[in-house]
């Protein structure tokens, strides 16, 4: 099958999604003698845009995972403002070491519902939005070489393919259907513990009041005006934590930094990746 154009198409609020997209992309692009382009959903103004695809596009759309699934906060604009058009699919999840859960599995069936035809999958390891121990690095050299592998895989099944496939007929992951409810974190006492309104705090001493975390926040809800205001839902995305070029962010929630640390010691191993073709 000839295709024209592929498509790193990515949510990513710490960077660690859109640099498993574009390499999947550009690996792809490369085998099958076209171009690629990106195109991102990361802030506000940027899932204000419907995109549109066609048949002789490949579009490798990445999302991160969260609790196990795809972030809620993203359902919207994946249901409705994405259409595929007969276009070729690869789903693509990044998860922080502990586990993807149903999240490849709810993206592959949000992107057929939207008319296109996933024709492969993937589950890479990113270092997690909490924390800078628990997959510090990656991905790494190890990874990305994966991913170009799995990349150039793709280009060759969809070149050997002669049309595309039945949305009805997707390519088999991980993961169950009907999808479970997101994860939760328990305490010692088994009881759980709930992070959902918890909002990271500003150091004032060392903010310098750069506007950077708000520039980055994905749902827009850090004041420009007064970056130690967080007015609207926070994710815990960690982008601006992560992004703070003085450590000015930072969470102080007991629930949360217990969560943290528990993971931290649970998922200390090497996580693998998964690849579905």
């Amino acid at each position: 099958m000839r295709i024209r154009n592929v498509w790193a198409v990515y949510f990513s609020a710490t960077g660690t999604t859109e640099q498993t997209v574009k390499t999947i992309a550009a690996a792809a692009a490369r085998e099958l003698g076209c171009p690629w382009h990106a195109i991102s959903f990361t802030l506000p103004q940027e899932r204000q845009e419907k995109l549109q695809f066609c048949t002789g596009d490949l579009v490798i759309l990445g999302t991160p995972v969260y609790a196990g699934r795809v972030p809620n906060v993203l359902l919207p604009f994946l249901k409705e403002s994405i259409k595929g058009n007969g276009a070729l699919a690869v789903p693509v999840v990044l998860f922080g070491n502990r586990n993807y859960d149903d999240a490849l599995i709810e993206l592959r069936n949000l992107l057929q519902l939207r008319h296109f035809s996933c024709v492969a999958a993937a589950a890479f390891v990113g270092e997690h939005a909490f924390s800078t121990v628990l997959a510090a690095g990656r991905p790494d050299d190890e990874d990305r070489k994966l991913m170009d592998g799995f990349g150039e895989t793709v280009a060759g099944k969809v070149l050997n393919l002669d049309f595309v496939p039945p949305e009805k007929l997707p390519i088999a992951v991980s993961g169950c259907d009907p999808i479970r409810p997101y994860y939760k974190p328990r305490d010692r006492e088994g009881n759980f513990i709930n992070i959902l309104k918890v909002k990271p705090v500003t150091d004032a001493e060392k903010c310098t009041n750069c506007g950077l975390c708000a520039a980055k926040c994905p749902m827009g809800s850090i004041s420009a005006d007064n970056v130690a205001e967080v007015a609207g839902i926070c994710i815990k995305c960690c982008a601006c934590v992560k992004g703070c070029p003085t450590g000015a962010k930072y969470f102080t929630d007991e629930g949360y930094l217990y969560h943290q640390h528990e993971l931290e010691e649970m998922y200390a191993r090497r996580a693998e990746n998964d690849m579905f073709l």
